[in-house]
């Protein structure tokens, strides 16, 4: 059963995908587009919150990298979202959006002694991902007080869920101090012996494909860790627990679930004394906030057959659905089949793949599909694309990255449309690709040096 707030959702959809149509937006001159939801992606802020509520200072903080378009993270900052950043670029996405250094939680795993000052200089709060970086920050330090909170990273290696690659808190993930290896636990308690500026723990086991009693045990974990440490230090040295983000999202069909009232009850039931208000709790979700809300549309080209297999040829490949097209067990994506002035199809079903513009046969969005017929002209459109499909662009052949636009739909059903992203044009393409040094190479071969001849190279 579809839920009142998904129909809402499918039909705003519907009208949208409508309106770009008719205003040229997709359509034979502008081939791929994607769409975003405002008035959805606000809905799940709100129930973000909702679920959170109760006497624990809770900072909800948006993971960049689901979304890194500065529209999209000025309009989270404006709906009450922190931003949790993991690279330079990201960093200055959020600054750009108007996040204000407070707001931002900076976590990467090889963060460079540059981002670490910036950080420590501007107050904003740093996980930290090992021992060696732990000294890092105390070498930069040099006995002050850090203008933000500082956290130490922990594995909780609790195992993996159904996705490998999104799990990260197995035996050996990258991320962390692992807490089951020999001498870490004794380690960690150490390291906030030794250093007082040490205030945070944080967490975080994974996303889609992560059960929520595996995410709420890791978290158990990390919170049973933090009382023992300020046990022994006999006094509450951890004041904050970042217990990431990882709510896994369902692709199989309009509704929401699990919802983030199921994960809060999930982490009730695994550590009841995480929401009792002595820890400042902070959460990094990304995929969950924004995937419903998304829309990819795509133009038919061509339709063809291969081997009895139908094959609707579109713009929308491995360049926009990269991890749909790579591990399409792991992230299958609803579609749907609209006509050529963007109405939804029907009519009797037929068995087709979805391909993409990229030149090798993997490129396919969906395979054996029932569908309505799908005839040139056609747009196909890709659902809950909202997160990673929109910013994570894969350049293979140069495809240009499409245009991204927001939509609001009122309760008579008209649609207004918000640029978020202009289309990168082909021209772009060629000047990313170094364009101001073709000559470079030429030149270096004609610089009197023999081909074949050894090259000093200068430094």
């Amino acid at each position: 059963m579809t839920s009142g707030s998904a129909l809402q959702r499918e039909r705003a959809r519907e009208a949208a995908l409508a309106r770009a149509v008719e205003e040229g937006l997709l359509g034979p001159g502008s081939p791929l587009v994607g769409l975003l939801d405002v008035d959805g992606v606000l809905a799940a802020v709100d129930a973000l919150h909702e679920a959170f509520e109760g006497p624990a200072t809770v900072q909800h903080t948006f993971a960049a990298k689901a979304c890194g378009l500065v529209p999209v993270l000025r309009l989270l900052r404006e709906a009450g979202m922190g931003c949790e950043v993991a690279s330079p670029g990201e960093l200055e996405q959020a600054l750009a959006a108007g996040f204000t250094p407070d707001r931002l939680v900076f976590d990467s795993p090889a963060k460079t002694v540059e981002e670490l000052e910036f950080a420590l200089e501007h107050g904003i709060a740093i996980n930290l991902d090992n021992f060696q970086e732990l000294e890092r920050v105390d070498r930069l330090l040099a006995g002050r007080e850090p203008s933000g909170p500082v956290g130490l990273r922990v594995n909780p290696q609790v195992g993996a869920g159904a996705i490998g690659a999104m799990s990260t808190a197995t035996a050996t993930s990258k991320f962390g101090v692992a807490l089951r290896d020999p001498g870490a636990v004794d380690a960690v308690i150490d390291a906030f012996t030794r250093h007082p500026w040490l205030n945070r723990l944080h967490a975080h086991v994974g996303s889609q494909g992560c059960p929520l009693p595996l995410i709420a045990r890791g978290v158990s974990v990390a919170y049973e860790l933090a009382e023992r440490i300020n046990d022994r230090l006999g006094h509450a040295r951890i004041t904050g627990l970042d217990i990431g983000g990882g709510l896994p999202v369902n692709f199989d069909s309009e509704n929401d679930r699990p919802t983030y009232a199921d994960y809060v009850a999930e982490l009730r039931e695994a550590a009841p004394g995480l929401f009792d208000g002595r820890y400042v709790l902070v959460t990094e979700f990304g995929r969950s906030l924004l995937a419903k809300s998304g829309t990819i549309g795509s133009l038919v080209e061509y339709t063809k057959s291969a081997g009895g297999r139908r094959i609707a040829v579109t713009h929308a490949g491995a360049q926009v659905a990269t991890r749909t097209v790579f591990m399409p067990d792991a992230w299958p994506l609803r579609v749907g089949v609209f006509d050529a002035a963007g109405r939804p199809k029907e009519g009797p079903l037929q068995v087709v793949d979805i391909a993409g513009p990229c030149c090798f046969a993997g490129d396919l969005t969906a395979t054996a599909r029932e569908l309505p017929a799908v005839a040139p002209g056609d747009v196909v459109a890709l659902y809950d694309t909202g997160a990673y499909y929109f910013s994570s662009h894969f350049s293979y052949n140069s495809l240009p990255r499409p245009a991204v636009y927001g939509y609001r739909t009122d309760a008579a059903g008209q649609v207004r449309l918000a640029t978020i992203r202009e289309a990168q044009s082909v021209r772009e393409v060629v000047e990313e690709s170094g364009l101001s040094h073709a000559e470079a190479l030429v030149a270096l071969c004609a610089d009197g040096t023999e081909r074949g001849a050894r090259v000093e190279v200068a430094g």
